[in-house]
């Protein structure tokens, strides 16, 4: 299968490395800085191949290549306005998180893709991580009974020379703050395993520690789903020195769940009131990550495939990075507004939050 990559910046190397695990031919990488793609190429070995066409407009590189699947790594704001470009020319789209910056870009790329067949995924890898698998698997088997409540915790660590590396981050219009940035991986978890149907989203965000950005760098959320149970959502690039861990907790009226690690991937807490063989195992699960993304994009990668040749919807499709993208723009607007925010939004935008 032809892929190419959009956009040769941090996030990248998974994108790449996921293509090489999944046997893609890799026929274009494109950035608008050249020294992007040379260094990326340069550490997966593959800057002496000649066969990997480089541009610096991904226009040009469509035209050109005509790739069959292409994934977008560029900075937040953009996403939206490339894969609307690809999708419209019938390529098959994978976009690094978060889909958009607005619902109204994101309902488009929904639009847009049901329309012309091409199939749309969203970086929102942490669903695949085999801790999350085994939560999700108790979940749909009942094991929890009837829920309580749930909790994602993201306590991460950002510094100066991280939003100094590219000028987009922490800005309002190309990235968001550390809720749209970094804890997006936790609303998502958070949303799907609680069922998507929320009724009310109250936020407060804050910025503390990093006065040079236009964004927060702290926010907190409680979220009332529909059938009454409840979630919060905590996040933070403040922690000190070094990441400390994204966290997911589970209760139910029958079992207790919680995963962690530095990016929910790890069981730290396995309890059910029905024993069942394989529990004792599952609760020492450990998944040893290089890195707060794990190992999930070559696996996501891998459902996109399967999903293209075998003509099914991705595991984690558009509609998944729409609610996702719709959970932290309500948390946004809450704290705009200082009220709960009901859901379903009929449009928001971080644009909104300058005004």
């Amino acid at each position: 299968m032809r892929y190419a990559l959009i956009g040769c910046g941090r996030i990248s190397t998974n994108h790449i490395t996921a293509a090489l695990a999944n046997k893609l031919e890799i026929v274009a990488v494109c950035d608008i800085d050249r020294s992007h793609m040379q260094s990326l190429l340069s550490r997966h070995q593959l800057d002496k191949d000649l066969t990997i066409q480089r541009f610096e407009s991904y226009k040009d590189m469509i035209e050109a290549v005509k790739p069959e699947l292409v994934s977008i790594a560029t900075s937040s704001g953009e996403h939206a306005s490339i894969a609307l470009y690809c999708i419209e020319h019938g390529i098959n789209t994978i976009i690094e998180k978060p889909m958009a910056m607005s619902l109204r870009d994101a309902d488009a790329i929904i639009e847009a893709s049901e329309r012309t067949g091409a199939l749309v995924s969203v970086c929102q890898q942490c669903r695949f991580n085999k801790a999350v698998q085994k939560a999700r698997l108790a979940l749909e088997q009942g094991r929890f009974g009837k829920m309580s409540h749930a909790s994602i915790n993201v306590y991460w660590h950002r510094d100066k020379a991280y939003y100094d590396h590219d000028a987009w981050r922490g800005t309002w219009a190309q990235d968001g703050g550390c809720l749209m940035n970094q804890c997006i991986h936790g609303a998502d978890l958070l949303r799907w395993m609680m069922g998507t149907e929320i009724d009310t989203v109250y936020g407060v965000t804050r910025n503390h520690l990093h006065q040079y950005l236009e964004t927060e760098d702290v926010g907190l959320a409680v979220i009332q789903f529909k059938d009454g149970t409840i979630g919060t959502l905590e996040g933070s690039g403040n922690v000190f020195r070094e990441n400390l861990e994204e966290t997911l907790y589970m209760f139910g009226e029958k079992g207790k769940v919680k995963l962690g690690g530095n990016s929910a991937n790890n069981v730290e807490v396995w309890d059910f009131s029905d024993p069942r063989p394989g529990d004792e195992e599952t609760s020492k699960l450990n998944e040893p990550a290089p890195n707060v993304y794990g190992h999930g994009h070559v696996r996501l990668f891998a459902d996109v495939i399967d999903s293209i040749e075998n003509h099914h919807a991705p595991y984690v499709d558009a509609h998944a990075g729409r609610s996702a993208l719709e959970l932290i723009l309500a948390i946004y607007k809450s704290q705009k507004t200082g009220l709960p925010v009901k859901l379903p939004l009929d449009d928001f935008s971080t644009m909104e939050m300058r005004k």
